[in-house]
């Protein structure tokens, strides 16, 4: 699924959303933290290919200049590829691997495994490499502490196979193997984390009084799992969610951040 050449304007915000957005702003110490792929950036074809809309990232800049405001992006990409493709300063935290990989305002905060984790990728490896070699446009991404199987290219029935096959193989080489379903991929990790866990991090470490977290698959669906009563949930695209609030897609979480910064900033404008 490649980006639209023209995109349709961002539908108008849902004026609950709008609310809890202008109470939101009035948080002392906020954090922002964004699922990238079919959040900030439209799903496409070639993962290396995925930019954020511009609007998006204009709304992400707008939030950086704010005080007392940190923004973080919250992904199951590998830290190197989140980097890349997102294109944003360094003050934007960075979480990879769904929490495995962090880089925070120290640089060199990376992820270390144990000569056991190490064995079990190269099993992992192993496995799901024969899996991807055997069926047609099913492809193989390394993670840090594991691997995922992507099937977006792939026919419906062979996308079937692989997870079925790969599953099989992978569960019955290692033990307490974490696996998650995505859109599309199948994802193999010897280290487990989910993406709730990294928000809780990033609250403790940012001090936030309040936290936004906006995100469109599965896997973040433990991040809303995490939000309190006073934070703000804002799902991307269909599917079912334990988030408060839903939108279409990258268009309208564009205008949510924008209407949250410019909320924040004290420019406020009835919507």
């Amino acid at each position: 699924m490649s980006e639209p050449r023209h995109r349709a304007a961002a539908a108008p915000l849902p004026s609950p959303l709008v609310g809890a957005l202008r109470e939101l702003a009035r948080t002392r110490r906020l954090l922002v933290a964004l699922d990238f792929d079919g959040t900030l950036a439209p799903e496409v074809d070639s993962p290396e290919k995925a930019r954020a809309i511009p609007e998006a990232r204009e709304a992400v800049l707008a939030l950086l200049k704010l005080p007392n405001t940190r923004v973080a992006l919250v992904s199951g990409r590998a830290l190197r590829s989140l980097i890349e493709v997102s294109d944003l300063p360094d003050n934007v935290l960075l979480v990879g691997s769904h929490g495995i990989e962090l880089r925070l305002d120290d640089p060199d905060d990376r992820v270390s495994l144990d000569t056991a984790e190490i064995e079990q990728v190269e099993v992992l490896q192993e496995v799901l490499g024969e899996v991807a070699d055997s069926i047609d446009q099913v492809w193989l991404e390394s993670k840090p502490a594991g691997f995922a199987l992507h099937t977006r290219l792939a026919t419906d029935d062979n996308s079937r196979l692989a997870h079925l096959v790969a599953l099989s193989e992978a569960q019955a080489e290692i033990e307490n193997l974490t696996v998650r379903h995505g859109k599309n991929v199948l994802e193999f990790a010897v280290r487990s984390t989910t993406k709730g866990e990294a928000v809780e991090h990033l609250r403790r470490y940012t001090a936030a009084d309040a936290v936004f977290y906006a995100g469109d698959d599965v896997t973040d669906e433990d991040a809303f799992a995490a939000l309190l009563s006073h934070d703000v949930g804002v799902k991307s695209g269909p599917g079912a969610t334990e988030a408060a609030f839903r939108v279409a897609g990258p268009d309208e979480v564009a205008l949510v951040l924008k209407t949250l910064a410019t909320f924040r900033s004290g420019d406020v404008h009835e919507q």
